[in-house]
């Protein structure tokens, strides 16, 4: 009967992780998806807790009291600038749990282990340990703990391609020989070494796909867990990680016109090359609080552009509050969101619906780049490399090719940025020397409060 109830509960656990996932996918449902999948890991612990090998529960308890106190705390008090980085420290520790289950089921084997379960757990441990040394190089780059430029020296792919080739080799070894401890040990040091290697290279502008890559590894991790102990919730929920992590990835790519194979060794962020345009001689207009409200209080259509910039300063309620005056005023506003701004897939559309901004009036940018023609007013705030016309123009960009927001096409464009220093590419953005663009400099929320301040009196 326990078995039975064991089972039940790991199924109906599963169903809610896919109902969780599939919710996710729309904004208006995100809350409950988030809500169902935490059913379904209170479901899966539960079912994990009935398994008869478990012969005391003060361990196990204590660990989930720590992990509560830990969670809870994380869950509340990181502000959303630094979200990537808490989603980095998470991928950390589930790769680092898959990575110890992997070696604790080694020991108590003993080598008295058959080859195709050999062959899952060290591909459990391999992808597991370099996804903790790789999560956690993610975090420093994106906490600046660790230079955020791509770290790079002569023949650098040819020493990580051939350290995974030798780990590789070292896991084959190990399914044939499972006595072969020294083996296994080394190749899980070797594959510490290599998710370090991994992420030292890539620059600051990928590391959002670098950490939904390091969440696909740590699924694939997880699952082959699940095949190592035979447990079938971690077998399905890896699968789910790890397929959704690597699709997140693949179009995270494609919405920067990059490969896996450029993100991975193209070390997107070096200095740039010489063949990119120059702004030399060219010069910014800057505008006062005063004239960029008359302008939005007086358009019939106005376009807000939200980028890293406004993440940081937290001006997501100052944002609403601006769209609200403007609409008193008969206008239109809609918010253009594209799909890399900020520093993870969905970034903008998560800050705003925070400060209560209706989600149909957030547009991805297939949806509105048509609309920017007609748009009176295009308010970019802290947003760089996404409304860069070098993206279509200029073949020596670092950015060429990549699709971008159609800003420079609308009838007038206020910026708000706090200096003239170039985003995560490297690069002077074009746009703010568009004679149609106005510089408003300042903390962006400081600059949205004026703002506000200056349509009420209108």
């Amino acid at each position: 009967m326990t078995e039975y109830l064991i089972q039940a509960a790991y199924l109906a656990a599963s169903v809610l992780f896919i109902l969780g996932l599939k919710s996710l996918t729309r904004p208006d449902s995100a809350r409950r998806g988030m809500q169902q999948a935490a059913v379904g890991m209170v479901l899966a612990i539960a079912g994990t807790l009935l398994h008869h090998e478990i012969v005391r529960y003060d361990w196990i308890v204590g660990g989930l009291v720590v992990g509560t106190v830990i969670g809870i705390p994380l869950g509340f008090l990181v502000p959303m600038t630094a979200m990537p980085q808490r989603i980095a420290i998470s991928h950390m520790f589930g790769a680092l749990a898959a990575t110890l289950v992997g070696i604790v089921e080694y020991r108590e084997a003993a080598g008295a282990i058959e080859a195709v379960r050999m062959g899952a757990l060290g591909f459990e441990v391999l992808f597991g340990a370099l996804t903790v040394t790789g999560s956690f190089m993610a975090f420093g780059k994106l906490q600046d703990l660790v230079p955020s430029r791509p770290v790079t020296y002569p023949g650098q792919n040819a020493v990580n391609l051939t350290l995974f080739a030798a780990t590789l080799g070292l896991l084959a070894w190990i399914v044939l020989h499972p006595l072969a401890g020294a083996v296994f040990y080394t190749m899980i040091g070797l594959a510490f070494v290599i998710g370090v290697s991994m992420v030292l290279p890539i620059g600051g502008a990928d590391m959002p796909v670098v950490i939904s890559l390091l969440n696909s590894y740590a699924g694939l991790a997880s699952s082959a867990t699940g095949f190592a102990i035979g447990n079938n919730v971690l077998i399905i929920a890896g699968a789910l990680d790890g397929a959704s992590g690597f699709l997140l990835s693949v179009l995270m790519s494609k919405a920067m016109n990059r490969s896996f194979g450029n993100v991975l060794f193209g070390a997107f962020g070096s200095p740039v090359a010489s063949t990119a345009r120059s702004t030399e001689g060219l010069a910014v207009r800057a505008i006062s609080a005063e004239d960029a409200a008359l302008q939005l209080a007086y358009a019939k259509l106005v376009v807000v552009v939200p980028g890293y910039g406004m993440a940081v300063a937290q001006a997501q309620h100052q944002v609403r509050e601006l769209a609200s005056l403007i609409e008193r005023h008969g206008g239109e506003v809609k918010y253009a969101i594209h799909p890399v701004a900020g520093r993870m897939p969905g970034h903008m559309n998560v800050l705003l619906a925070e400060a209560d901004v209706p989600y149909d009036r957030l547009y991805d940018m297939d949806e509105i780049n048509d609309e920017f023609e007609r748009a009176d007013v295009a308010l970019v705030i802290g947003a760089n490399d996404v409304v860069n016309p070098a993206a279509r123009s200029d073949k020596g960009s670092p950015i060429y090719g990549m699709p971008i927001l159609n800003v420079d096409k609308a009838r007038s464009i206020i910026v708000l940025k706090r200096s003239m220093n170039p985003g995560f590419a490297g690069i002077e953005n074009e746009l703010f020397y568009d004679p149609k663009t106005s510089m408003l400099f300042g903390d962006a929320k400081a600059s949205l409060t004026r703002l506000v301040a200056e349509v009420k009196n209108l």
